[in-house]
């Protein structure tokens, strides 16, 4: 455990429920519990869920750093409406789909430098306790049957509904735009459980059989995981309502305690200055962007933007953070690393230290970055042993951000030269290592040609692969 940094007590984090930075202090000393809302899988994952993915585990990576004993628990829903119609217009089946997503999504994280959670918990593991929490909020007259036996939420129970994305409720009823609906008490009701369909997958419960609305797992899950009452909870900025204000009165109602101490939300991706979104058709998968762009420049993109703030994407963009980015591997070259080395001043590591202790400031930070590396470019003719002091200072905050991991010559050569023969042996090696569950030494293949540049693409039909385009020192900005 890191203790040589600013004492922990120091962080202060920007709480969207009260709308103000606050000094953190976990619930358990030196232990921090953290929930992130995770994918819906039923497509390729895209840059918006990169950022969020991105944002917190830099977010982790801090914590940790700084100390922190952190159980990280990012869900991934297994069971929804879009899951259906996609399983139904591909004709296969729900586990198929979900599992070749889950795949993906991981395939994906893996190449931005993203660890793995703590914890992945799939929402159709949980199913029980999301009945035993439904049982008890009918029992305590949070919630009823409707009429079309639907389960649903009855938010006039809970007097602080909307206090968390600050929503004015007579505005939103006289804004609701519903044909007349016996099934609920009031327009804002929300369902905890959904009637069965013909042909959808259904779960006994005493109220008949049918399976969970969308808001109600996650309670379930992080109760679960992490208990009743935790540290933080985190997830886009678009699920701050309806789906966290949901997830926050549905759990103070069931368990009678605070829910989260400290909500985080991370701001839109936009394109052109315009929120992405699927129905507008200005959106890009993970994939689509690393076939032209270096991994671990789509990520710098992430971070050179504060996580709750817009930030626009543009090819333009990602070439100014390929060049910045370029700028740190440069400082590195032709310098030998030597860890033993003591730095006149700690003064770049306080500063870079001060940044992420407010409120995760990752621009601020990667600008301490940069002096380091113009601090190194100064010395690493005449004071070498100095110069490379700071490089090893550089790499190691830098791999705080989830940077820097590679070796110089690498990232600047690109791709070493292998040929198409070679990769499918190796595609092979990694099929017979899937096929006996040989989990690490399938990774591992993945891992080696995507250090190469080879990227891998499971589907229904096998294995596709394709070379990455990456942005070298010569490249230039439009």
């Amino acid at each position: 455990m890191n203790t040589n940094v600013y004492e922990m007590t120091m962080l202060h984090i920007y709480n969207s429920h009260s709308k103000q930075k606050v000094r953190f202090t976990p619930l358990i000393p030196g232990k921090v519990s953290l929930y992130v809302c995770g994918m819906t899988v039923y497509d390729y994952c895209h840059i918006g869920h990169a950022r969020t993915m991105v944002s917190f585990d830099t977010i982790v990576r801090h914590l940790r750093a700084s100390g922190y004993e952190v159980t990280y628990v990012r869900n991934i829903t297994d069971i929804d409406d879009k899951i259906i119609q996609r399983a139904l217009e591909n004709n296969e089946s729900i586990d198929a789909l979900t599992t070749r997503f889950i795949d993906a999504m991981n395939h994906d994280a893996a190449q931005l430098h993203i660890e793995s959670p703590t914890q992945a918990p799939r929402a159709t593991d949980y199913i029980a306790s999301m009945v035993t929490m439904i049982e008890r909020l009918i029992t305590e007259g949070h919630a009823y049957v409707g009429a079309n036996g639907d389960v649903l939420f009855d938010v006039a129970s809970y007097p602080a509904y909307g206090t968390l994305s600050g929503q004015d409720l007579s505005k939103l009823r006289a804004g609701t735009r519903l044909a007349i609906n016996d099934n609920k008490h009031d327009p804002l009701d929300f369902v905890l459980w959904k009637c069965a369909k013909p042909g959808e997958p259904a779960w006994a419960t005493p109220w008949g059989i049918g399976r969970p609305g969308w808001h109600i797992e996650c309670s379930a899950m992080a109760q679960g995981l992490l208990g009743a009452h935790f540290d933080l909870h985190g997830g886009g900025h678009d699920l701050l309502f309806p789906h966290h204000e949901n997830e926050l009165a549905q759990s103070v109602c069931a368990n009678h305690q605070p829910f989260v101490n400290t909500w985080l939300h991370t701001g839109f991706v936009q394109i052109d200055d315009e929120k992405m979104s699927k129905s507008l058709g200005n959106f890009f998968t993970i994939r689509e962007v690393l076939e032209k762009f270096n991994p671990e420049l789509l990520r710098y993109f992430l971070i050179s933007a504060h996580y709750r703030s817009p930030i626009n994407y543009s090819d333009t963009a990602l070439k100014q953070s390929g060049l910045a980015l370029t700028r740190l591997y440069q400082a590195l070259r032709d310098v030998k690393l030597d860890s033993m080395t003591q730095v006149a001043s700690d003064d770049f590591e306080q500063r870079f230290e001060a940044a992420m202790n407010d409120d995760f400031n990752t621009p601020e930070a990667l600008g301490v970055l940069h002096e380091v590396a113009r601090e190194i470019n100064r010395l690493k003719i005449q004071h070498a042993a100095i110069a490379s002091a700071y490089a090893a200072l550089l790499i190691r905050l830098g791999q705080r951000l989830g940077i820097l991991m590679l070796e110089p010559e690498h990232f600047f050569q690109g791709k070493d030269e292998i040929d198409s023969a070679q990769i499918e042996q190796l595609i092979q090696q990694r099929h017979a290592a899937r096929i006996t569950k040989q989990w690490a030494s399938a990774d591992a293949i993945r891992d080696q040609l995507l250090a190469i540049g080879i990227v891998l693409e499971d589907n229904a039909d096998g294995v596709k692969w394709k070379k990455i385009a990456r942005l070298g020192q010569n490249d230039t900005v439009e």
